[in-house]
């Protein structure tokens, strides 16, 4: 099954906490995780994080600035994002291609102003404040539930079935054939459900895999793959393992 890396922690930095939490069985095909990021004390400079392109969307809580929240996700590169010196994020990374509502709720990259959308991010926000992950997961929890009852998260069946055959696929004809649909009926779905035409959903899922330290499931060569994620991330192979813990 998928199960992406969404960012490369710096590993000059210590004094910054991730936790990840997997969702109970019955959102497994909906959530991926729910995240929580950190910092233990002030840092001395400035936080780059660096966010790599996953195909998730994302639900983002400020807990520092609790009116500030959003929807984002990225596209097929990745992207550093400066967080500040201190902070304090929980988020919902939430399946490719389950995002049902409005793409005018998405953005791309930082969240960084208050929410003015429908949805209750803002109240869910502060309902978070009190605890920290995994104490308060129960209002994470029923968030996404009600996100389901309200038709705003599907589990999305083709994009399931390339999740459970991902090892086997090398190229957009071998995504449609696992997916039972014709190319242009992917085309249509994955535009529409991920944002990404497939040949793109394809290079997100061949850094994924790369990132599971086998390249050789995605790529033709090692120059290929080398060309590839410099690409997608900014870095060769090389230097991102030195920089970056995934």
């Amino acid at each position: 099954m998928y199960d992406p890396k969404g960012n490369g922690k710096d590993r000059a930095v210590q004094s910054v906490r991730f936790t990840e939490l997997e969702p109970p069985k019955h959102l497994r095909s909906i959530v991926h995780r729910f995240l929580e990021l950190k910092t233990l004390e002030p840092l001395e400079e400035d936080y780059r994080f660096h966010a790599l392109p996953d195909a998730c969307v994302y639900i983002v809580l400020d807990q520092s600035r609790r009116d500030v929240a959003g929807i984002t996700r990225l596209r097929a590169s990745s992207e550093e994002l400066s967080l500040g010196r201190s902070f304090h994020y929980i988020n919902i990374r939430l399946l490719p291609g389950v995002w049902q509502g409005s793409p005018d709720e998405t953005g791309y990259g930082m969240i960084d102003s208050a929410y003015a959308g429908k949805l209750p991010l803002v109240a869910l926000n502060r309902a978070l404040v009190a605890e920290e992950l995994p104490d308060n997961l129960q209002h994470l929890v029923r968030f996404v539930e009600s996100l389901a009852e309200g038709g705003l998260v599907l589990a999305n069946p083709v994009t399931e079935r390339i999740f459970r055959h991902l090892d086997d696929i090398h190229s957009v004809a071998d995504m449609a054939a696992v997916s039972g649909v014709s190319p242009r009926q992917l085309q249509r779905t994955l535009k529409k459900t991920t944002g990404f035409a497939p040949h793109d959903f394809l290079k997100v899922l061949r850094l994924q895999q790369s990132l599971r330290g086998e390249p050789s499931l995605s790529y033709a060569d090692q120059s290929h793959f080398i060309h590839s994620f410099r690409k997608a991330t900014g870095y060769t192979p090389a230097k991102y393992a030195k920089k970056f813990d995934v």
